[in-house]
């Protein structure tokens, strides 16, 4: 497990480099991301890589866990994912889109983002969805991995994150308050030492679908499969 980010480096935002950025994606996160199925053929669920206590999964922690969907929604996607992991991305803007469409629109599900940064930039955009108001904090998240190629590889991430957190409703002030907020910074650490100590998480993006847990982007069709099973 890598080692706390600190203000100092979260700050840095400049200092890191893209290439050091992109060696950090190919070890931590080496991972094909899920592919639809092709053909008519119905997908299988895909076997879990374990079964997680639920009471323990949504036990408080931390920062308090921000729910897309409806708090009574019987199957309940908790994912851990970093902003700077590009099959977090994939999942983002490719799949979730559709599962939110017929699962957690219509009440048969909801998700819970967790945090689980690999480096500072990842740490610096999660302070970041954090700090703007919570009904804005998924539409935040959807443009960060929309627009993560922008700010995650540039050679100084601080002006496209700027103008990114602008449209949230920042200032430069308040940008700046928010990535020096040392409380806000441990928290994040913090939710991410718990999904590795507590539950296991090395790699994302990882899912604990009503508690049994998945690595990988998992396509649209293998989604569906597992939450229509529970359903």
């Amino acid at each position: 497990m890598t080692e706390f980010f600190t203000r100092r480096n979260v700050l840095a935002l400049a200092a890191a480099s893209t290439a050091a950025i992109a060696l950090a994606s190919g070890q931590a996160w080496a991972q094909e991301a899920a592919k639809p199925a092709g053909g008519t053929a119905p997908v299988k669920a895909p076997e879990p890589a374990g079964k997680i206590d639920e009471a323990k999964l949504m036990a408080p922690g931390t920062l308090k866990d921000i729910v897309m969907g409806k708090a009574e929604a019987p199957v309940t996607i908790v994912e851990y994912a970093s902003m700077t992991c590009p099959h977090c991305a994939h999942f983002a803007t490719t799949t979730l889109p559709t599962i939110k469409e017929k699962y957690i629109d219509t009440g048969k599900a909801k998700l819970i983002l967790r945090e689980f940064p690999f480096d500072p930039r990842a740490a610096a955009a999660f302070m970041l969805a954090r700090c703007a108001p919570e009904d804005r904090y998924y539409p935040m998240v959807e443009v960060l991995f929309a627009q993560q190629e922008q700010w995650a590889g540039a050679a100084n991430a601080e002006e496209p994150l700027l103008q990114i957190s602008k449209l949230a409703g920042f200032t430069q002030e308040s940008f700046k308050a928010c990535l020096t907020n040392q409380k806000l910074l441990d928290d994040v650490n913090a939710a991410r030492e718990r999904g590795a100590n507590e539950f296991g998480v090395n790699a994302t993006p990882t899912f604990f679908i009503n508690g049994s847990k998945y690595s990988g982007a998992l396509s649209v069709d293998e989604m569906s499969a597992i939450i229509d099973g529970l359903l």
